[in-house]
């Protein structure tokens, strides 16, 4: 089954947990340090992949998914501007994630928040 690492409101206490419909949680985790973090729109967080020792580590959760689960619940529910796509996590080993899309990097709605370390430190920061 795919190990799928969740950095947003999919992880444990987010309005989307629901979505992972009781598959194991793997690990609680960071990226390697390869990634910019944004908040695209203030509505869903964005990795995008700038290079090695280039970005920062971002928190979040690796679940155990089943194939059907990512097919059927978990991707149809992804806002457009995010892609499926292939991380490095923090021990070096790989996980299947949402990444930001080449023609959404860096818009005029996106906030680099990649200092804060995660999504939900970017949140509690909003009140």
């Amino acid at each position: 089954m795919p190990h799928m690492f969740l950095n947003g409101t999919a992880m444990v206490g987010g309005a989307m947990h629901h979505l992972v419909g009781g598959a194991p949680l793997v690990a609680a985790t960071r990226t390697a340090a390869r990634y910019r973090f944004h908040a695209v729109e203030d509505a869903y967080p964005g990795l995008e992949d700038v290079g090695p020792g280039l970005g920062g580590q971002v928190a979040g959760e690796v679940y155990d998914l089943t194939w059907e689960q990512l097919r059927d619940v978990l991707l149809p529910a992804e806002p457009d501007g995010l892609e499926l796509g292939i991380i490095e996590l923090e021990d070096g080993s790989p996980s299947l994630a949402m990444v930001v899309r080449r023609a959404y990097a860096g818009p005029a709605t996106s906030t680099d928040i990649t200092a804060l370390g995660g999504w939900r430190a970017y949140r509690e920061g909003r009140g």
